[in-house]
């Protein structure tokens, strides 16, 4: 059964698919996004906003995601223990 992930903005991924989930930082990284644009393989599901994440999926396709890839992670795991937690005080 295929279990579907939340990636941000409405946009869902294949979690079983899903061989890596890389920081777009990396001079490597950076590499491989534009080599994927270059050959028609990136899925851009930033919806406009910068990118936080590279989806490296068993087929060669690469998502980019807006969303931390901590929060990815745990999504695809199901352990909301290892989500980033952000503390909102009120002032």
């Amino acid at each position: 059964m295929n279990s579907l992930i939340n990636i941000g903005y409405g946009n869902i991924a294949n979690a079983e698919k899903i061989t890596a989930i890389l920081s777009p930082e990396a001079a490597p990284v950076k590499r491989m996004v534009q080599h994927a644009k270059d050959e028609n393989l990136a899925v851009d599901a930033t919806c406009g906003r910068k990118t936080r994440a590279v989806l490296i999926m068993d087929d060669g396709h690469i998502i980019l995601s807006a969303i931390l890839p901590e929060t990815i992670t745990a999504r695809a795991t199901g352990n909301p223990a290892s989500a980033p937690v952000h503390i909102i005080r009120d002032v």
